[in-house]
């Protein structure tokens, strides 16, 4: 079974396809996989063992009757608990919403199982997705399969580490400040935020509505485009969803090459904050690009220095107003509805008991900002940033065809080290914040480790808006090269579990 839970999404779905292999059997070698490492990793929140086992007999059933299937048909995948899945808990980390099952399919959810894709089951995130390590979870943290002390980004980390552990070839994630990207530089994997409307919010529990967006987590270049493409698309159900076609990102990802492309380079992420180890690998991403036939250009975009700050007012404001609708009269949790209590009080008691620190300090950072006397001088102000940040990244684009950055400052750092200092914690995203600011379409790879700490770094490449396809054929180049030099995948030498 080793070698089914080892193997790529595509690898896996070609071997059902040719009838080496049942989807059943595939799915039986990740469950038994979960069963034996996830008690240690906790990367799953609920595991829908019936549920998948029954995906994958209806593929097989379907593929003995000739049926046409979709390219992943059979192959099973990790579900981020904040997607809406009828008749399975969905929790989004908090104990607001223990216990619920919805009765609807999100899109991406629906998307997937019209695929063939099998759901094994909701991964651990941080509460509402608000954090950059799975700390914030009411069910406790997520461990680095690198290094189980450490945390696995978030916060999506329950999805990414996932796949760092080989207990599912896919997961999805959701990205509202770098939530898929941070995760999959630190595991090792490869994380794509696609372009903001290109994949369906309907379904997905909001945070922030004009950051949040869903995408694909693989350990391939391929395997994310070919989830990608599965999941993409416009959704008449989704008021943000973009009526474009989706860009060629398997063609792209088929035929990575970077020859001719202007890449740059931004001077805002790199300097004092970053890690030793971390640049060290960029720049020999960098490097990398040149030796493959790119141009490299230096390029400044003064108001990144802005986002994080912008960020950290757009987001709990958006917040505050999203998470207003769990108020004990229509699902999810009710505390202290004895008879004797008011709606507000009853209302009160529960937020208290359901909602965790860091979704109450962004509750209040939120309500504070867009209160009355502080909208222009806070919001307001933020939201001007953002135009700024945008800004500046068509100057950007004007100029080059794709950016490339570190995707975090710092490798996995020790779980609890940051609780304390909110701060420090927010600095984890510094790298990628703006591309959600502007709304543009962001990939991570892996790009080796850090000689200081043995831990994975993440390349984080950039494109405009809809051009998600310039992700993927530069990551496949890259992948394809950093595979020539190191001879293996680097998740091969992840530890053993």
């Amino acid at each position: 079974m080793t070698d089914l839970t080892r193997s790529t999404a595509a690898q896996l779905a070609a071997r059902i396809a040719d009838g080496t292999v049942s989807a059943v059997e595939v799915t039986q070698a990740h469950l038994a996989r979960i069963d034996a490492v996830d008690e240690k990793v906790h990367a799953f929140l609920h595991v829908d063992r019936e549920g998948a086992l029954a995906q994958a007999g209806a593929v097989d059933e379907k593929r003995a009757r000739g049926e046409k299937l979709g390219p992943l048909a059979g192959v099973p995948l990790a579900l981020k608990d904040i997607f809406t899945t009828e008749g399975v808990p969905t929790t989004v980390g908090s104990r607001i919403l223990d216990g619920w099952v919805p009765p609807y399919d999100a899109t991406v959810t629906r998307r997937l199982k019209e695929a063939g894709i099998v759901i094994l089951g909701k991964t651990n995130m941080d509460e509402f997705a608000m954090g950059s390590s799975t700390e914030n979870s009411a069910f406790g943290p997520t461990g680095n399969p690198w290094d189980l002390t450490r945390i696995p980004g978030g916060s999506g980390g329950g999805s990414a580490a996932s796949l760092a552990s080989y207990q599912a070839p896919l997961a999805i994630g959701t990205d509202t400040g770098g939530s898929i990207r941070q995760p999959a530089a630190v595991t090792g994997t490869v994380g794509v935020k696609p372009t903001y409307g290109g994949v369906s919010r309907y379904g997905m529990v909001a945070f922030s509505s004009s950051l949040d967006q869903g995408g694909p987590c693989a350990r391939t270049i391929l395997d994310a485009a070919l989830l990608h493409e599965v999941i993409a698309g416009h959704d008449p159900l989704d008021s943000t969803s973009i009526d474009a076609p989706v860009p060629p990102v398997v063609e792209a990802a088929r035929n990575g090459s970077v020859a001719g492309l202007r890449v740059g380079v931004l001077r805002e992420f790199r300097g004092e904050g970053y890690q030793a180890g971390v640049l060290q690998r960029f720049e020999e991403s960098v490097d990398l690009l040149r030796e493959l036939g790119a141009e490299v250009v230096e390029l400044s975009c003064p108001s990144f220095d802005s986002a994080l700050a912008a960020y950290y007012l757009i987001a709990p404001s958006e917040c505050s107003s999203n998470l207003a609708r769990f108020d004990a009269m229509r699902y999810g949790l009710r505390m202290g509805d004895d008879g004797t209590r008011s709606a507000e009080e009853v209302t009160s008691l529960t937020r208290e008991a359901g909602f965790g620190p860091e979704v109450k300090r962004r509750i209040m950072l939120g309500t504070y900002a867009l209160s009355s006397g502080y909208y222009d001088a806070y919001y307001g102000s933020a939201q001007k940033a953002r135009t700024l940040v945008t800004r500046d990244f068509e100057r950007a684009f004007a100029q080059v065809d794709v950016v490339v950055a570190p995707t975090t400052p710092t490798t996995a750092f020790p779980i609890g080290e940051r609780a304390d200092d909110p701060m420090a914690m927010y600095r984890a995203d510094l790298c990628t914040i703006p591309v959600n600011l502007a709304g543009n379409t962001a990939l991570s790879l892996p790009c080796g480790l850090a000689p200081e700490d043995g831990l994975p770094v993440g390349l984080q490449i950039i494109a405009p808006a809809l051009a998600d396809d310039r992700l993927y054929r530069v990551g496949a180049a890259v992948e394809a090269a950093f595979e020539a030099r190191w001879g293996h995948p680097i998740l091969e030498e992840a530890p053993a579990l």
